[in-house]
C-alpha cells in the first residue's frame, strides 16, 4: 500500500526524488503514513514543507483531482526505489530518477544493478567513419556478451543498436520519451525491435509532454548504468559530452574513437583525447580490455558476415580504384545515400575497403 501512495505523490507535477524523499521524513517525524499527509489541510503542509508556492499550487490542484479515495494502482512496467529490480547505481546520481518505466527483457535489469554493460554514444549526424565505427562496436560488444546501452537517437545511437541487434545481442536503450512515443518516428520498427530482443528504459511517465531537456537528462542514466563509455563521434555541443562529464563524476572509464581533425562533428569528442579519455582504435581493442561479458561471450573469431554477403559490387569497386567520397559515389552511381553508407560499412568490416583522411574510401 506505502508503495502506492509513493507512486500517487510522486506523480504531482513539480515533486521530484528529493521532495519526496522531504515528504517520507515529515511522515516519519510525525509518526503518519503517506496516506494519512493526503488528508492534510495544505496550509499544514506549507508550513512544515516551505516549497514554493507554485509548487504547492499544483499540489492543492493535483489532490482535488485525485479526491480523497486516490487510485493506487501501478502500472507493471514501472520500478521505484526500493523494488528488488530496481537498479541501485541510479541513487549515486545528483538527481537520481522518481520512478524507472521497463519494457523488454527483464532479465537484463540485474545485468544493470552490477553496472554490467556498455555505453556507447555519438552525434546524431556522424561521418560514415563514424557509423562504421559504431556498427562494429555494436557487433564485438554483442558478441562478447556484453549489454549495449546508448540513447535510440539518430545516428550513433541508431548505429550501435543495429550492429548490437545484427549480432543477436542485448541492445539497451534510454529513451527521452515516455515508453509509448517513439522519437525520431522513423525509428519505429527499431524500438519495437530492441522491446522484443532487449530491454526499453525511461523516467518520464506516461503521456508527458517530451521537451528538449529530457533528452540531454537521459544521458546521466545512461552512465549511471555502464561499466564503460565509448564515444565515437561528437561536436564541440553535444549530448555525449554531457555523459562525458556525468562518466568523470561517477569514475566511469571513458575511450573516445579519433577522428578526423577537420571534421567539425568530431571536435568535441577528438577534445577529450589525453588525460580524460583514452583512444579507441578498434572494437576489439575494446573488447580485449574488457574481457567477457555477462551474458557469455561467443566464438570472436566468428566471421561478420557469412560468405554469400561477402560478394563486391563490381560497380561500387570499380567507383573505388582511385577513391571517392560518399557524395561522388552517390552521384556517380545514383544511388541512395543510406543505402551507400551500409555497403560502405560491410566492405569495412571485410577489410575490403577503407576510410582515408578527408573521407575518401578506396578499395583495398
Amino acid at each position: 500500500m506505502e508503495r502506492g501512495w509513493r507512486w500517487l505523490w510522486g506523480r504531482c507535477p513539480g515533486i521530484g526524488r528529493s521532495r519526496l524523499l522531504a515528504l517520507e521524513a515529515l511522515a516519519a517525524s510525525h509518526g503518519v503514513s503517506l496516506a494519512h499527509l493526503w488528508t492534510w489541510p495544505l496550509a499544514r503542509l506549507a508550513d512544515n514543507l516551505r516549497w514554493p508556492a507554485a509548487v504547492m499550487h499544483q499540489l492543492d490542484g493535483y489532490r482535488r483531482c485525485c479526491g480523497m479515495e486516490p487510485d493506487l494502482s501501478i502500472p507493471m512496467e514501472a520500478l521505484m526505489p526500493g523494488d528488488q529490480a530496481w537498479p541501485a547505481p541510479l541513487d549515486a546520481l545528483e538527481t537520481p530518477p522518481l520512478c524507472l518505466f521497463h519494457r523488454g527483457d527483464s532479465a537484463l535489469l540485474p545485468v544493470l544493478q552490477r553496472r554490467q554493460a556498455v555505453a556507447v554514444v555519438g552525434t546524431r549526424s556522424p561521418s560514415v567513419h563514424g557509423l562504421s565505427m559504431a556498427d562494429r562496436l555494436g557487433r564485438a560488444l554483442a558478441q562478447a556478451g556484453w549489454p549495449v546501452l546508448s540513447g535510440l537517437a539518430e545516428g550513433i545511437d541508431a548505429a550501435v543498436h543495429r550492429g548490437c541487434l545484427a549480432e543477436d545481442g542485448a541492445p539497451i536503450a534510454v529513451l527521452g520519451t515516455h515508453l509509448d512515443r517513439v522519437y525520431p518516428s522513423h525509428h519505429r520498427d527499431l524500438q519495437a525491435t530492441i522491446a522484443r530482443s532487449g530491454l526499453l528504459l525511461s523516467e518520464r511517465f506516461p503521456h508527458d509532454v517530451p521537451r528538449p531537456g529530457h533528452f540531454a537528462a537521459r544521458n546521466r542514466l545512461i552512465v549511471a548504468l555502464a561499466s564503460a563509455l565509448v564515444i565515437v563521434e561528437c561536436p564541440e555541443r553535444s549530448g555525449a559530452l554531457i555523459s562525458a562529464r556525468h562518466a568523470e563524476a561517477l569514475n566511469c572509464p571513458i575511450w573516445v574513437v579519433p577522428a578526423d581533425a577537420g571534421r567539425r562533428s568530431a571536435r568535441g569528442s577528438n577534445a577529450l583525447l589525453g588525460p580524460r579519455a583514452a583512444p579507441l582504435l578498434t572494437a576489439d581493442s575494446l573488447v580485449a580490455q574488457l574481457g567477457p561479458g555477462p551474458l557469455g561471450a561467443r566464438d570472436c573469431l566468428e566471421p561478420l558476415l557469412a560468405p554469400q554477403d561477402q560478394i563486391v559490387d563490381q560497380d561500387l569497386k570499380g567507383a573505388l580504384e582511385n577513391g571517392a567520397t560518399l557524395d561522388e559515389l552517390q552521384r556517380g552511381l545514383g544511388r541512395p545515400v543510406g543505402a551507400l553508407s551500409r555497403e560502405l560499412v560491410q566492405l569495412e568490416l571485410q577489410g575490403l575497403v577503407v576510410c582515408e583522411s578527408g573521407q575518401r574510401w578506396r578499395s583495398l
